[in-house]
């Protein structure tokens, strides 16, 4: 399978409607990416938690997540699984947010998301971050909605366990949640590791892909 790699990314945006939404659906393209690019720019906004442990543990695994990388984490404090209630005030610090960054990709939910969070945010990115690279990350969960991704990261079997290891340790308020073990986060890597003809990968949900052909060198 030929693969096509940007010709930059100097900056990414990160987006979550909670606490730990980016690690679980993103995780592993963070460590790849930071690690093959250190003082990578990650800007990373999270709609709920601020002011709860919660915070405190978003903070301390997106670090962990981004090693290396020059990274700015923004917490607010939107009350838990009632953003379509609080639509106008999302709308707003999105917008907020957007004019703090450049990024060359933004990384969040993906449109098939049925939880009502999740889905409302990633109904709004599109909204801001128009002329943008948009990839929507999966979430393994109880809700039946998983849609079958058109992008995929490839994972080292290194990285995946890195994943594992800093998901148990970033977020252990997390521990009790049935959807929480390795089992979940490994069995969906080798299922789309398998689709993208590697051992392990994370898949996302563009938004929308502009392919623009090459110019040969030498060429007129």
């Amino acid at each position: 399978m030929r693969s096509l790699v940007p010709a930059h990314c100097d900056e990414v945006v990160v987006l979550g409607a909670h606490c730990d939404d980016v690690a679980i659906g993103a995780g592993g393209t963070l460590l790849t990416w930071c690690l093959a690019r250190p003082g990578l720019r990650v800007r990373a906004l999270v709609l709920s938690g601020a002011g709860t442990p919660r915070e405190a543990e978003e903070r301390t695994a997106l670090a962990s997540f981004c090693p290396g990388a020059d990274l700015e984490v923004t917490v607010l404090d939107l009350p838990d699984g009632r953003l379509p209630d609080h639509w106008n005030r999302a709308k707003d610090e999105l917008e907020t947010f957007r004019r703090t960054c450049e990024p060359d990709l933004v990384l969040a939910p993906s449109t098939h998301d049925n939880h009502q969070d999740h889905r409302g945010l990633a109904r709004l990115v599109p909204t801001v971050f128009r002329d943008h690279l948009v990839l929507g990350y999966e979430i393994l969960k109880a809700e039946a909605d998983l849609a079958q991704p058109l992008v995929s990261v490839p994972l080292t079997a290194e990285v995946l366990a890195d994943k594992c290891r800093l998901l148990h340790a970033g977020y252990p308020s997390q521990q009790d949640r049935t959807w929480f073990d390795d089992e979940v986060f490994r069995g969906l890597a080798r299922l789309r590791g398998v689709q993208a003809g590697h051992r392990y990968a994370e898949g996302f949900h563009p938004a929308r892909i502009v392919v623009e052909p090459g110019v040969p060198t030498g060429a007129a």
